[in-house]
């Protein structure tokens, strides 16, 4: 049995939000479970809602014209997507796909706008976020026009953690479901390129490679070995 209040206070948005408030928001909300591989939406659509993960990993998408997808990126349980919900009429730019069995609260848009609206003391944490995720995207557009290719590779797996609220400048190793398959085609690599430089960095200590699992074991010296790359 999910707990809706529950995994909400635990999600980085909803970080002040008040008892109530949390309260009111498991009030409107619905519970979704998807299996392996299931859309979750489509790019275009115009579902203007917010979502948590309760269990499970959830992959986002795009789609070249010859229908080839491209993992974009990829959140645990905790964490949140549906960034169309602040700009309602708005489509989705990308798709959202179950990359492993998984559970979705879902809030209405509308719903949580007026949430936010009743409650603006969430506000701060709000544009937090969403500036975190900008400063993300932004980083990407740098490591793909700066960086050498290891480099690049340790970054977007620094990167997968920091999404999701995983503070990389610890030294707590960090546990990415992630298949060197999966890290090639976000990417946009092939697997043996990929796979020789992850060995690399295996041989360092860096990264312990298992069985669909990349686990950084210390993710301040993964970035400290970056920074001396460039």
């Amino acid at each position: 049995m999910i707990n809706i209040k529950e995994v909400l206070g635990s999600c980085p948005l909803l970080g002040a939000m008040p008892e109530q408030g949390l309260a009111e928001a498991a009030a409107m909300a619905r519970v979704r479970r998807f299996s392996v591989d299931d859309p979750i939406y489509d790019p275009g659509s115009m579902q203007s809602t917010l979502c948590v993960i309760a269990r499970g990993t959830v992959r986002i998408t795009s789609v070249n014209a010859s229908g080839r997808e491209a993992t974009l990126i990829m959140f645990d349980a905790g964490s949140w997507f549906g960034d169309a919900v602040f700009s309602p009429g708005m489509p989705r730019v990308y798709g959202v796909t179950a990359h492993l069995d998984a559970t979705i609260i879902e809030l209405p848009g509308e719903g949580f706008r007026q949430l936010l609206a009743k409650y603006p003391e969430n506000y701060p944490v709000v544009l937090d976020m969403v500036s975190r995720r900008l400063w993300s995207a932004i980083s990407i557009l740098e490591d793909d026009a700066l960086r050498g290719v290891s480099a690049r590779i340790g970054r977007r797996l620094l990167f997968l953690s920091e999404i999701q609220g995983i503070r990389v400048s610890g030294s707590e190793s960090v546990t990415l479901r992630l298949t060197r398959e999966q890290i090639a085609n976000m990417m946009g690599m092939t697997r043996q390129g990929v796979h020789r430089r992850i060995k690399e960095y295996e041989e360092l200590g860096l990264l312990t490679l298992s069985y669909g699992k990349v686990t950084i074991n210390d993710p301040s010296a993964l970035q400290a070995h970056i920074d001396a790359l460039d």
